[in-house]
């Protein structure tokens, strides 16, 4: 390996693995990357061992892009190892950056999780009700597992990260100005967001006035999209309450924004913006107050409003998980 190369590595936690084909759209730009840097650990692509950066000197690796989020007890050890072994983490994507859609789970705890994924499943046959365990005696020897934990975390619920690039998965401009920021030294400081401040709506092309809505609808409830803005028309779109960076792709395809960017700066919690958002535009038209009844049937018109407003953002937001009872 050439001395003036860095050294990068790539890890994928609790994720869909969208991130790491993310990182392949960056097309022909991947030939810079590699003229510049050594990937030294990217299991999906490369064949190395854990034991392989176990061998490494503390800070051997100069960046890791570590995506996912902390579902289990071998991405913790991962992590806290690849912490250990980087000069700069990155939090990669939205899993890593706020929970991502695996923090959602944080609605219910690891029994419940087991129930429905190996118990009460029209698709299981598990009359026994078997479960998956950490260990295992047989014949052979004995079989291990990672303990299944159960509170989903964001990478810097478990170890320290120096930056952050948001989104499901981050957009490759993100990722190319992020990765040459680092080719060129000129990073910001510790714990910044290498994506744009700006919001998605400032992003968005579509118009906006100030005009009250009076129903929430889904998107399976409009029969045809006009070229407006989208909250206008009554369909919740988390673009005032997330971090742009994407050029607001899903706007330009009349699909509302679901908030992947994770919350804007000066934001602390990302669903508390959104539905301050939406308050300010519900309403009836030349009514300054609505009574208590069109609140609440305005309210029930939302479905799923923790998957709505805390989608990819659960478990580092205020509310972090829901409260088992035992």
């Amino acid at each position: 390996m050439s001395e003036e190369k860095m050294r990068f590595a790539f890890y994928w936690a609790a994720s869909c693995g969208g991130c790491e084909i993310a990182v392949l759209d960056i097309d022909e730009k991947i030939l810079d990357v590699v003229e510049h840097a050594d990937i030294l650990f990217w299991p999906v692509a490369l064949d190395t061992k854990y034991k392989d950066v176990e061998e490494m000197e503390d800070n051997y690796i100069d960046v890791c892009f570590f995506n996912g989020a902390i579902r289990t007890s071998e991405q913790e050890e991962i992590a806290e190892l690849l912490r250990e072994r980087s000069k700069f983490l990155i939090a990669f994507g939205a899993c890593s950056c706020h929970g991502g859609i695996p923090g959602l789970a944080n609605m219910a705890d690891k029994e419940e999780i087991f129930d429905a994924a190996y118990k009460n499943n029209p698709s299981v046959d598990n009359q026994e009700g078997k479960v998956p365990k950490t260990e295992v005696q047989v014949e052979e020897g004995k079989l291990t597992l990672p303990e299944f934990y159960d509170t989903v975390q964001s990478l810097d619920q478990v170890v320290d990260v120096d930056y952050y690039m948001p989104g499901c998965p981050p957009p490759t401009e993100v990722i190319l100005n992020g990765v040459t920021a680092i080719f060129e030294g000129k990073i910001p400081e510790k714990g910044a967001v290498l994506a744009p401040e700006k919001t998605v709506c400032d992003e968005c092309e579509y118009e906006k006035s100030e005009k009250k809505i009076k129903e929430v609808k889904r998107i399976l409830d409009v029969k045809e999209v006009e070229d407006k803005c989208l909250l206008e028309q009554g369909l919740i779109c988390m673009g005032p309450a997330t971090r742009g960076g994407c050029e607001a792709r899903c706007l330009d395809a009349n699909m509302a924004c679901t908030g992947c960017g994770g919350e804007p700066p000066n934001s602390m919690d990302q669903g508390a913006k959104m539905i301050s958002a939406l308050a300010s535009i519900l309403g009836i038209e030349g009514e300054e107050d609505m009574t208590e009844e069109e609140v609440d049937e305005l309210i029930d018109q939302v479905v799923d409003i923790t998957g709505t407003f805390y989608k990819y953002s659960l478990p580092v937001s205020l509310l972090k998980r829901k409260v088992m009872e035992r």
